[in-house]
């Protein structure tokens, strides 16, 4: 299972919780994730995660790649709805290639919540 793992700055910290809460269930996948994020996530986890470059330099392009590759089975995007900043990775672009190739893609703790379960519990 390889799972992706981006958020936007406001939802980094939830990212991060629910990463710490769910860390051994996760640590049954192969995981990436944006750079920054991918980061943080090291620095609050054990999890082993591969880093692609940080959001405003194209890792959610990279991410992408991996999906339309299909060499990801899904992918958390925490996405802050109401004040994502013009740098920040753009989910239109990985919701596109997730519908076309059929890919769940999480955007809140709750859908991440049921990915997480559907896919290792």
């Amino acid at each position: 299972m390889r799972l992706a793992l981006i958020a936007h700055d406001k939802k980094k910290d939830d990212l991060m919780a629910f990463a710490t809460d769910h860390e051994e269930t996760l640590s049954q996948a192969s995981l990436m994730a944006t750079g920054t994020t991918g980061k943080r996530l090291m620095e609050v986890t054990d999890l082993d995660i591969e880093r692609k470059e940080s959001g405003p330099l194209g890792g959610d392009m990279q991410i992408g790649g991996e999906i339309a590759e299909d060499t990801c089975d899904g992918v958390i995007f925490l996405r802050d709805p109401l004040t994502a900043q013009p740098h920040e990775p753009d989910i239109s672009a990985l919701l596109r290639l997730c519908d076309v190739h059929d890919i769940p893609l999480a955007t809140n703790l709750a859908s991440a919540e049921l990915l997480v379960e559907q896919f290792f519990e």
